[in-house]
């Protein structure tokens, strides 16, 4: 099954289901991401400007589908509700990880050492464009953030929507690699 991605036709489709007018179209798009970007931000959501584009993906993936959305607003605010509560179970799941991992007793306080060096070893472990990747993916904060991410995408050209999935997927894998590395040191 191939995977659906944003493409400047469906982009253009969706404009004219909020707008014949061009302009006016730009612009309501702009309002209702904004308010998606509240709306996360009400949440206490990490990454509020990536789930108001992932949430306006979703949309847009409908309207390419052919789906009739009468009222698109209210359509974006019962999706991003829908990734809001996937996000929570997510955030539930990570934390009962982290939660139940091993933590190896010492005696020298070594753990953290114990820790960097499993998150090392499994970084080493991974393709040389997924270790960049990761690594370039994770730095700067706030607008800096989204501006290299931006960069980062067009580098290994891909949007930027693949480029936190991409991420997410070895994201899993190290935590994984991290998680058993953990484990073997404490047996």
């Amino acid at each position: 099954m191939k995977q659906w991605t944003l493409s400047q036709s469906s982009f253009d489709s969706f404009l004219t289901v909020l707008d014949l007018n061009r302009e006016r179209a730009g612009q309501k798009y702009e309002v209702l991401r904004t308010r998606l970007v509240k709306f996360f931000e009400w949440r206490a959501c990490q990454f509020p400007d990536d789930l108001a584009d992932e949430t306006l993906d979703r949309v847009i993936k409908k309207v390419d589908s052919g789906e009739q959305i009468n009222d698109y607003v209210n359509y974006a605010y019962g999706v991003a509700r829908l990734l809001y509560l996937e996000t929570l179970k997510k955030q539930a799941k990570e934390q009962a990880v982290v939660i139940n991992m091993p933590v190896k007793e010492s005696t020298d306080g070594d753990q953290e050492d114990t820790q960097l060096n499993c998150l090392e070893r499994c970084l080493q472990m991974l393709s040389e464009s997924s270790r960049l990747m990761i690594l370039h993916y994770y730095r700067d904060d706030k607008q800096a953030k989204i501006d290299y991410r931006k960069k980062l995408a067009e580098k290994f050209e891909i949007s930027t929507n693949a480029l936190r999935i991409k991420t997410l997927r070895i994201r899993t894998k190290l935590e994984e690699c991290v998680f058993k590395c953990l484990k073997d040191d404490a047996i």
